[in-house]
């Protein structure tokens, strides 16, 4: 049999597949509105930086410096003071969660300062959320430091200037964190979804039993079905990679080449895991289901998307270890924001080409055996 009849037979289960795509406005909702929703939902809801945060003043010196010291917060962009309702307890707005935080600035205040001597200014928290409030405190060490430079002009400089400097996110700009990430969330998402789906359709209608009644080989239904998957989020791939660029402004400091190695590899192995799961399902509803449990929830909570893999138990950072996102995750970060080469991609580009021939071997060997008992 010629190779090139081999590609013909290919290239006709692939036309037929693009024109049931075209027909079914499932798989294009998914196809098209899943990446726009999940870039604004991920690009612009998230945000790590904590802005705006409510901070309840009670002035109790009523001094020069004390108002200073006050406006050092509410000119900055995370903070909007507010002074301490005439009658109320400074606690008390904390219970209520009228505000996150309690500034208090004791009497003497001024005074103390004026004369060289040490002062002490108290911050009451809501640590309910932990979160925010270790930004909270984040914040106010710097704006510490601003009021040590401008009112504590009695007190000796220090010896030492400790000056810290953010590589490869100078601003940490939430966005150029978030962002990178996202392609890896759209296209397993994506491309598990699609995929078990199309081939768990086929077992459901009983026309995969027509396909392989023909002369069809089972590798040529599987190249002909999936070429246009491929292609799909292929094409959302470059739309993640434009947005990220044109609208949300992220860098892009390493090699084109090295990036879309990584995305092919990655494709490749989210296509044949989507189809080992149309092969052990055979419905499209268990499909979707058991899509979502091994491609969704690997991909949001343990590839390092958004909670870092360091920080986690030993056993969930062993687990990664075998999660393809979790690899993938470090090659577009690594890429986008530092410029990382290849011999620092090394490590997660082999485990991707590691991962990648395990899935497609299985997937394959459990589509063989199955289409021919």
């Amino acid at each position: 049999m010629t190779g090139g009849f081999y590609l013909s037979r290919a290239a006709s289960m692939a036309r037929k597949e693009i024109r049931h795509i075209l027909r079914d406005p499932f798989t294009l909702a998914w196809a098209v509105g899943l990446p726009i929703v999940m870039m604004l939902f991920f690009g612009y809801a998230i945000d790590f930086n904590v802005r705006e945060v409510r901070l309840v003043a009670a002035d109790r010196d009523h001094t020069r410096a004390s108002r200073e010291l006050l406006s050092l917060f509410g000119s900055s962009r995370f903070f909007r003071v507010q002074p301490l309702e005439a009658g109320r307890s400074a606690p008390a707005d904390l219970v209520q969660e009228k505000t996150k935080g309690v500034l208090i600035v004791e009497p003497g205040f001024g005074r103390d300062l004026g004369a060289g001597r040490p002062v002490q200014v108290q911050l009451l928290l809501d640590g309910a959320d932990n979160s925010t409030t270790g930004l909270i405190v984040s914040y106010f060490a710097g704006i510490q430091q601003l009021a040590w430079k401008r009112l504590a002009l009695a007190v000796p400089r220090a010896p030492v200037a400790l000056v810290t400097r953010y590589l490869f996110n100078p601003e940490l700009n939430s966005h150029w964190f978030v962002v990178p990430g996202l392609a890896v969330v759209v296209m397993g998402i994506l491309s598990i979804i699609l995929t078990a789906l199309t081939v768990a359709r086929e077992w459901e209608t009983g026309s995969m039993e027509l396909l392989l009644s023909t002369p069809v080989r089972p590798l040529e239904i599987i190249l002909g079905k999936l070429a246009p998957y491929l292609g799909l989020v292929f094409a959302t791939v470059v739309f993640i990679y434009l947005m990220a660029r044109l609208q949300f402004g992220v860098p892009f400091r390493g090699s084109h080449l090295t990036y879309l190695v990584g995305v092919i590899l990655f494709l490749t192995l989210c296509l044949a895991q989507g189809l080992l799961i149309s092969v052990l399902t055979r419905q499209q509803t268990v499909a979707v289901q058991v899509s979502f449990i091994s491609g969704l929830l690997p991909t949001l909570l343990l590839s390092g998307f958004i909670f870092p893999i360091e920080s986690m138990p030993g056993f969930f950072q062993g687990l990664t270890f075998i999660l393809p996102p979790r690899w993938f995750v470090t090659v577009s970060r690594g890429l986008f924001l530092k410029g990382a080469g290849l011999a620092e991609l090394a490590l997660p580009l082999g485990m991707l080409t590691l991962l990648n021939l395990l899935m497609v071997g299985a997937s394959l060997r459990a589509f063989k055996r199955d289409v021919e008992p």
